[in-house]
């Protein structure tokens, strides 16, 4: 064999993390111990799976195992796997690099606040976000050789990686006997309790118990006898058996807690769970967790395969089986484990399998079920998952018809009762307090809350006591497209089509004056606005922009067509609030001055619309010149 050494540099996230790492993260340093046995089960899974094709993958060492040793007089700790082990390109790309999106901002973020980011995240949140558990090593480690051979492989495969975290690291070429990866850490001054046996038994109790490998931890008792040997034993210290095939009763609200950390690397507990076993004409079990806190780059991954882990009778399969989760749902987290799927069971069966689909039906029932089980019994939980994921959320409005209802009722809005509290309201608790004689639940779309808070739609609605719902989130808008009645009510918006709440909301007939003021208007403005027309639903504002039923709000049209998008042409009404001192003073203007009021006062509704004008400087240059005229 030709041994080959390369030195190579980090990339810049790493090092970061690593500066991270080393620095910051002293409360809870027994994680490293968590990732690396965890990174060890993955590979014994993926071994597991492939050698449903190729049996002799195993033949050398069936037993699939992780082993812990320790050695105080080197203080080395070792923690080694006969898993499914990696090529040198893969140590390359697994180990040097970070390519998950967000990590560069995120890393900034913490560096600018002193470790902690603006949200209150703590360096130590980087594990769950971007899946850098095997630089945890460093925080008790001075040095991390690792040493790993993919199954298959001849003894002259082998690969060693070293570094000292100092920003760069080493990769040769090595004869290694045995497939699988070893790491060896060499730990720092005063890290000796991660070398003595009953510390190492008691954090894979605390964090790896549920792992359904067995962890072997090599352990020395001292002879009885002077002059005596030492007796040396492998010892299994964890069940060894994966949670969710043991009976609710036997399992502890800590133990779901840590299967759930396992399972997402993430430090924080779940707002809550659900594990079911389903028999009969289909055979599978289910556990699925609620996150208390979303990913840094959560709404940035919407295209990355997110989905369940997917068992076969305890083979693992798939990390990501998105074929069981529609996107909407995509931040729930779990395990599926059937027995009558085919254990070869690929993508593409995965796909067209019938069997799939009534699963992937009864999982997004038990995931709404658990949303809805913590909007109903746990309000202060439930409004931690809807700050985190309520954006997501609304998605499955469009995308899962059949649930329609069921995700609408989760729903929570911002509305003029609420506002000054900051609170929320379901579309139940609109219903309910809806005036007797209204049948139309209103609400108003707009680029950001202070917008829709001050729109002059709202006029109206606010001297007749009418509630409207504010609905000022990016994804509104696109959602209220797909979403027309709820209840038997139909949603309505307040700034589309024409208002009519009633004969005690009219307004009086307009003067003789009136339609030729209008025509005049019209006139100056000519294609900008499709009409202009007294008002019957401003009592405070001169004008606003009126859409039609099916056009799109103008802050959404802004946003697409910066994306690039072309947009099928659509001009709004202007309506005016003739009783208005603007109105009354541009009715007595004459010539350029009428033209230059009428499109003061058109622009106006532009940008309170939230559109953006054409020409922003003359529209400065007219209000200039009427200011000092």
């Amino acid at each position: 064999m030709t041994q080959t050494a390369e030195k190579h540099a980090f990339q810049a996230e790493v090092q970061e993390v690593l500066n991270l790492m080393t620095h910051s993260l002293y409360s809870n340093k027994e994680i490293f111990l968590r990732e690396l046995i965890s990174n060890a089960s993955d590979a014994c899974d993926k071994l597991r799976f492939e050698a449903l094709q190729d049996d002799a993958l195993l033949a050398d060492d069936p037993e699939l195992r992780i082993e812990i040793e320790a050695d105080p007089d080197k203080r080395l700790l070792i923690i080694r796997d006969n898993g499914i082990g990696m090529t040198r390109d893969e140590v390359v790309e697994n180990i040097g690099t970070i390519a998950r999106s967000g990590t560069r901002r995120y890393l900034e973020q913490l560096k600018a606040n002193g470790g902690e980011s603006a949200d209150g995240d703590s360096a130590e949140q980087l594990i769950g976000q971007f899946g850098v558990g095997f630089y945890a090593s460093f925080i008790v480690a001075d040095n991390v050789t690792l040493l790993t051979r993919h199954a298959g492989g001849d003894a002259g495969e082998g690969v060693r990686w070293e570094s000292a975290g100092d920003g760069t690291y080493q990769v040769d070429d090595i004869e290694l006997p045995r497939r699988g990866t070893e790491v060896i850490l060499h730990l720092k001054e005063g890290e000796d309790e991660f070398l003595q046996a009953w510390t190492l038994r008691s954090l894979v109790n605390r964090y790896s118990d549920h792992i359904g490998f067995p962890i072997r931890l090599k352990e020395t008792t001292p002879s009885e006898e002077e002059g005596g040997d030492d007796t040396v034993e492998w010892n299994t210290v964890n069940q060894a058996s994966a949670l969710w095939t043991l009976p609710k009763s036997d399992i502890a609200d800590e133990d779901y807690t840590g299967f759930y950390q396992h399972l997402t690397h993430d430090n924080d507990d779940p707002l809550a769970w659900a594990h079911n076993h389903v028999e009969g004409a289909q055979n599978y079990t289910s556990l699925l967790y609620v996150p208390g806190k979303a990913p840094l780059d959560f709404m940035m991954q919407r295209d990355e395969r997110h989905g369940l882990k997917l068992y076969v009778k305890r083979v693992f399969i798939m990390d990501a089986a998105e074929q069981l989760l529609p996107h909407y749902l995509r931040f729930v987290r779990g395990v599926v484990d059937s027995r009558d799927l085919p254990l070869n069971v690929s993508r593409e069966l995965l796909q067209e399998n019938e069997q799939v689909r009534k699963i992937r039906a009864a999982v997004v029932k038990r995931s709404l079920d658990l949303v809805t089980r913590l909007a109903n019994t746990e309000p202060d939980k439930f409004a931690t998952f809807w700050d985190q994921f309520g954006t997501v959320l609304k998605e499955g409005i469009v995308e899962d018809m059949g649930n329609q209802e069921k995700v609408a009722k989760l729903l929570r809005f911002t509305s003029t009762k609420d506002v000054s509290a900051g609170d929320v309201v379901s579309l139940d608790d609109y219903v309910g307090r809806m005036k007797a004689d209204q049948d139309t639940i209103w609400y108003i779309t707009a680029d950001n809350l202070k917008a829709a808070q001050h729109s002059p739609h709202l006029e109206l609605f606010r001297k007749e006591g009418i509630e409207v719902l504010l609905m000022h989130e990016r994804i509104d808008e696109w959602m209220m497209g797909y979403f027309p009645e709820f209840d038997g009510k139909p949603l309505k918006s307040v700034a589309k089509g024409d208002v009519n709440l009633g004969e005690d909301s009219e307004t009086e007939e307009e003067d003789a004056e009136t339609p030729e003021v209008l025509k005049r208007m019209k006139d100056v403005l000519g294609d900008a606005v499709a009409d202009v027309r007294a008002s019957k639903r401003l009592t405070d504002s001169a004008a606003c922009l009126v859409l039609g039923e099916h056009d799109m709000a103008l802050h959404l049209k802004r946003m697409l067509e910066q994306a690039g998008q072309e947009l099928p042409d659509s001009k709004p009404t202007l309506e005016v609030n003739l009783g208005h001192p603007l109105l009354e003073r541009l009715s007595e203007a004459e010539g350029e001055s009428f033209e230059d009021w009428t499109r003061i006062v058109h622009d106006q509704a532009v940008l309170a619309e939230g559109g953006q004008l054409e020409d922003p400087a003359a529209f400065v240059a007219r209000i200039n010149t009427l200011l000092v005229g």
